[in-house]
């Protein structure tokens, strides 16, 4: 069943040839047979299939009609009228109309004329001249004989119908006049068509099926001047029109279940998708929890998987499926609560500002605020809780709040709605142009490990430089899930971008950088290369000097997370080993580091560029011994101490003091605090200076700093 037709008004999945699922075959063999036994005990009556809306009425006429007009071979069988009361505004148009309709019904052939005839003469005797030229197609010559005609002839109404009950009678061919959806008329249009099947289009042989949905009826006749506000009445007039009633049968829980099960699986089937267990799960979880009271009719059914089917397209395979349906039931089902998503997607998203001063809610109010929000979306109280529970299954704030807890990791993993690097494409039901869709992102790394260069590899390493961010992100949710990745590639391509990445600061205060972000994945893809791999593929980094600012800061990084990751009560003096492959990777950055700041020999402090200032506090991450020769070799040279202090220490450091405890362990990683403290005696010494002197204020307070530190310091003090 791959094609569900779902876009048509076609009763559901109406095949003659597939299955009947919902025992309307059945129901409509039934009313046959009624109208066979009702035109056994009468010559002509009005029955009235009633049902709710979209519970398949229209699927019940459907196979009715189509079997009364397949059933050729009876030479009394009926005889079918469709007549939609929609078109027509007022009685004589619907007048016409119906015996039109009818005289269309009958058969074409000589033994058929006269009642073709006679049935054409009523309608023109009852109808304006005006109407009669429109739906008889009369020219004026024709409006001139048919004007003679009403004047000399027998044309009165009685007569006209007394004619065509005799040709009816005479042809002894049931007719069924069926009339769909009485229930969307005005009260005006709707008392027009009862005062004709009861009155006009009470003729022999002519039986009337009319379809409703009852209650909506009673509302509309409850509406009306003939009937007014009171129920019994409209009910009495129901009454007086409708002889037979036909009422739909229930549409089972069983049924609807039966029905949503085929179509998912026709929506899978069109978009070559199958289900995980853990999505089946997830389904399963949603349907039953908070979906299968919503989804009670065939019309439901077939217009939310209908919205599946026409929005899932390019997004096959880009989004989680269990997301994209129950996301698609809030916008089919509740449009202003979906809309409303956009608007705080920062906060289901987990990426608000406002997160932190959220911390100390309760999750009472949590809970009070989204459902204020829901309903003034329209949501009511009757719906409020499923959609909550729904938007728990996306969202994980709003599940932490539900109490159920949440694992943002597993959403991104799944490509979830709830994730901040997904949840554009189920809104805009594709793949935003700064998005790059999951097949080009496979293809790309595939192009990566293999060496192959394409325009896909081409692609993700332009996006690692602009939107870095978001592609750490999306290359870690491949590392959690286990997929073979590129590492030494990423890592070059890495090296090559960092200190050109242009993404801009993103998270709460803009704290997550691209540069911050490239050092998170820089860390983990070292620790998934073989040890034996790693120095050589950080020489490579260390090629360019930026590459050479990440290769530095990676290894450290590595480094102090296995010295973290000792065990407490390991031998002190394994933890002190370093393995042989650290020290080849020292070794080796800390020689192009030493590469790329030659030219800083021959240049004067204040022309050092922020790169060769980062690659100066980077080397102390290698080799430290290097590190401090060289430059105390530097100031032997002529460099001043304090200058290069000067360009080394930021002037604000704010809420933090300019030089702390870790800041003098990276001086003493650099130039070693001894040298310092002897190469800057006399300015120690001397006593503070006066805060108007001409003295330059941060070399004044870097002074100062260094006096505190070194009076605190034992030998010092």
């Amino acid at each position: 069943m791959v094609d569900a037709h779902f876009f048509n008004d076609e009763p559901f999945l109406d095949h003659e040839e597939g299955p009947d699922l919902l025992g309307h075959g059945q129901y409509a063999h039934h009313v046959i047979g009624l109208l066979d036994r009702v035109r056994a005990q009468t010559e002509t009556g009005v029955l009235a299939l009633i049902g709710p809306w979209g519970s398949g009425k229209s699927s019940v006429l459907g196979k009715v009609t189509r079997r009364l007009r397949d059933n050729t071979t009876n030479d009394d069988g009926w005889l079918v009228a469709e007549l939609n009361p929609w078109l027509y505004s007022d009685l004589e148009s619907l007048t016409l109309a119906l015996f039109s309709e009818i005289r269309e019904a009958l058969p074409k052939n000589e033994r058929w004329s006269e009642a073709r005839e006679k049935i054409g003469g009523f309608g023109k005797a009852i109808s304006p001249l005006g109407k009669v030229t429109t739906l008889f197609g009369l020219d004026s010559e024709g409006l001139i004989q048919e004007v003679s005609n009403r004047i000399s002839g027998d044309t009165s109404a009685s007569a006209a119908k007394h004619k065509a009950e005799e040709a009816l009678r005479k042809a002894g061919h049931p007719v069924l006049v069926v009339m769909d959806d009485l229930d969307r008329l005005t009260p005006e249009e709707l008392l027009v068509v009862f005062k004709l099947v009861r009155l006009v289009g009470h003729l022999p042989n002519v039986y009337y099926l009319l379809s409703f949905d009852e209650r909506t009826l009673l509302d509309v006749l409850q509406r009306s001047e003939l009937v007014g506000n009171s129920e019994p009445r409209a009910r009495d007039f129901l009454e007086k029109i409708i002889q037979v009633r036909l009422d739909l049968p229930a549409f089972r829980e069983r049924d609807a279940d039966m029905l949503v099960n085929r179509s998912l699986a026709a929506v899978l089937t069109s978009h070559s998708l199958t289900l995980t267990a853990s999505e089946q799960e997830r389904l399963s979880e949603a349907y039953y929890r908070y979906l299968q009271g919503r989804l009670r009719t065939p019309r439901a059914i077939k217009r939310f998987f209908g919205q599946v089917d026409a929005t899932l397209g390019q997004l096959t395979g880009n989004v989680d499926i269990v997301d994209f349906l129950i996301i698609t039931f809030l916008r089919t089902s509740e449009p202003r609560a979906y809309q409303m998503l956009w608007q705080h997607r920062a906060e289901l998203t987990g990426t608000s500002v406002d997160l932190p001063s959220r911390r100390d809610e309760r999750p009472e109010q949590g809970i009070a605020r989204w459902r204020t929000r829901l309903q003034d979306a329209g949501v009511t109280e009757q719906h409020l809780d499923g959609v909550m529970g729904l938007m728990g299954m996306l969202f994980a704030p709003l599940r932490q709040l539900l109490g159920y807890g949440a694992n943002t990791q597993a959403i991104a993993l799944r490509r979830g709605i709830g994730s901040i690097d997904y949840f554009d494409r189920y809104m805009v039901f594709g793949i935003p142009g700064d998005d790059l869709p999951e097949h080009t992102f496979d293809a790309a790394l595939q192009q990566l490990a293999d060496g192959t260069p394409g325009p896909e590899a081409d692609e993700l390493l332009l996006r690692l430089r602009d939107d870095t961010q978001r592609i750490t992100r999306r290359i870690h949710y491949k590392r959690t899930a286990a997929t073979p990745l590129p590492a030494a590639t990423l890592l070059k391509a890495a090296a090559q971008h960092y200190g050109h990445l242009t993404s801009a600061p993103q998270g709460p205060l803009n704290l997550f950088t691209a540069d911050r972000a490239m050092d998170f994945l820089a860390k983990d893809l070292l620790t998934d290369l073989a040890e034996p791999e790693r120095p050589s593929v950080l020489k490579s980094m260390a090629e360019s000097a930026d590459g050479a600012v990440l290769a530095a800061r990676t290894l450290q990084r590595v480094t102090a997370r296995n010295a973290r990751n000792a065990p407490a009560n390991a031998d002190p003096t394994q933890t002190a080993a370093t393995p042989d492959w650290i020290g080849e990777a020292r070794a080796l950055i800390s020689h192009e580091i030493a590469r790329h700041l030659a030219a800083c020999a021959r240049q004067s402090i204040d022309e050092f560029t922020e790169l060769q200032i980062t690659l100066i506090w980077a080397w102390r991450h290698t080799d430290s011994d290097v590190c401090r020769t060289w430059i105390n070799q530097r100031f032997d040279q002529g460099w001043d101490p304090l200058a290069l202090l000067v360009v080394l220490l930021p002037r604000d450091r704010a809420p933090l003091p300019l030089i702390d405890s870790d800041t003098l362990h990276s001086l003493d990683a650099l130039i070693g605090l001894e040298e310092l403290y002897s190469r800057l005696g006399p300015l120690l010494d001397a006593p503070a200076a006066d805060p108007d002197s001409s003295q330059d204020e941060h070399q004044a307070r870097i002074l100062q700093a260094l006096r505190e530190h070194r009076r605190n310091t034992p030998s010092h003090g």
